[in-house]
């Protein structure tokens, strides 16, 4: 994510040709103070005020002191420590808004910017709100990642959710034309956090087959639908209805890949349930627990004998843990 990101999200984006004028990137905004702001020209007060409040909240201090964050409002994410990179498995997004060409034609120069402006605050909203991370805004699209900085078990499922709630928070936006999305999710190891540019134009790059395969499959959707590949499909189990699309050629991949475009959630009674579909990386390791518990052991007099079983899942209890409209499972020892 670059300054100019963080600017629009805060909707301070009319300031992006004086922060590049000024030199001013991901070191220097932490020391910026409310004088700083005056001789680079923020006259208005609340906005010196915002900017401050947001810088603060970017390194945890108080807005007199300190800065970088994100604005909370905003959803985007704490930037990460641009001196290091990992290999991480990452969902990764892509959202594309419908018909920005026509669009443009059709309203004033004014009237698209303030139309964009609200469609990136929406996604960026809703990412936030799921821990995703958006990285990067490409005129009239957003690239976000499940899985960096912060990592979660359930990075697939999370991000599944934030494109299902975008497509419902982008149409519900008062714009002068109904917004429709497209939307691609990838999940697979990548190497990510190599900066790359410089000033405004930094951002954490991401190496690997991944950004490309959500990218191929976002051009494949619908307006308001959201295709994910066969790796993501495979993690988030029976959490939700697809419809497949088979195996689909793709620009710049050397084989066909399966497709599936997600429908909704599913009507599985729980999340155990639905995670515990052979085809979850869940299910696969509560079949390898329940081999485990199946084996004879021997006791001290030699006798073989079954062990007592035990819940397939001692530690990992947040497969219990229902989501909202969904219900938990008890817990039995």
């Amino acid at each position: 994510m670059d300054i100019a990101a963080w600017l629009r999200g805060l909707g301070l984006e009319r300031y992006e040709a004086t922060f590049r004028d000024n030199e001013i990137d991901w070191l220097v905004l932490p020391k910026l103070t409310g004088d700083d702001l005056k001789d680079i020209g923020v006259a208005a007060v609340g906005h010196r005020r915002k900017l401050l409040e947001a810088i603060a909240e970017l390194s945890g201090g108080s807005a007199e002191l300190r800065g970088p964050p994100v604005s909370e409002e905003a959803g985007l994410s704490h930037p990460p420590d641009p001196t290091s990179a990992e290999r991480r498995l990452l969902t990764i997004m892509f959202c594309d808004l419908v018909g920005s060409t026509a669009l443009a034609a059709r309203l004033d120069p004014e009237d698209l910017r303030e139309v964009i402006s609200a469609y990136h605050r929406a996604v960026t909203e809703v990412v936030g709100r799921f821990d995703g991370f958006v990285a990067k805004y490409m005129g009239d699209g957003v690239l976000a990642y499940f899985g960096y900085p912060q990592a979660h078990e359930d990075d697939a499922e999370r991000a599944v959710r934030a494109g299902l709630a975008v497509v419902e928070a982008v149409r519900r936006l008062e714009t002068p034309e109904l917004l429709q999305v497209r939307i691609g999710l990838a999940t697979g190891l990548v190497v990510v956090g190599d900066l790359i540019g410089s000033g405004a134009a930094q951002e954490q790059a991401v190496v690997g087959e991944t950004p490309n395969l959500a990218a191929r499959l976002q051009a494949l959707a619908e307006p308001d639908a959201i295709v994910i590949g066969n790796d993501t499909r495979r993690m988030v189990g029976s959490l939700f209805e697809y419809q497949s699309l088979g195996k689909v050629e793709l620009k710049g991949l050397p084989a066909s890949v399966p497709a599936f475009r997600v429908l909704g959630e599913s009507r599985v009674g729980s999340r155990f349930e639905a995670l515990g579909s052979g085809e979850s990386r869940y299910g696969a390791r509560r079949a390898d627990l329940g081999r485990a518990g199946d084996r004879e052991i021997a006791t001290d007099g030699g006798v073989p004998r079954r062990p007592t079983r035990r819940a397939p899942y001692p530690i990992a209890l947040f497969l219990f843990t229902a989501l909202p409209g969904q219900r938990a499972l008890p817990v039995y020892r």
